[in-house]
């Protein structure tokens, strides 16, 4: 499965400790991340990450391209809604394009964990 992984600076941290906990999982797919996101995960695991640009250097929209294309399967994607973004309307973008194409879309850990766990149980 091909699995895009997205946070916002405030969540990065906790984006990178929750891959952590479910390395596991992580290791036996692809993982898509933006730039930074991607670059943080592989720094704390032996972890293989196909980088895009930053967020606000297009990396939402690469993803979301991605997406179009079929080649993202799952979306997770730490965003902080207390925090306004340069590039919201990427963000925005990025998210109708997980809804409209019908992928699984975590916001949160709490979401996030659920779907894996549905994923341990199919």
């Amino acid at each position: 499965m091909n699995i895009a992984l997205v946070a916002h600076d405030e969540k990065k941290e906790e984006m990178v400790a929750w891959v952590t906990r479910h390395y596991e999982f992580f290791s036996q797919h692809q993982l898509f991340a933006t730039g930074t996101t991607g670059t943080r995960i592989m720094e704390k695991l032996p972890i293989s990450v196909h980088c895009y640009k930053s967020g606000p250097y297009g990396g939402d929209q690469q993803i979301g391209a991605a997406i179009v294309e079929g080649n993202i399967h799952m979306l997770f994607f730490f965003w902080d809604p207390m925090w306004a973004q340069p590039h919201d309307v990427d963000v925005k973008a990025l998210l109708r394009l997980s809804t409209y194409y019908n992928i699984p879309t975590a916001c949160n850990i709490a979401t996030a964990d659920f779907l894996l766990m549905g994923l341990a149980h199919s």
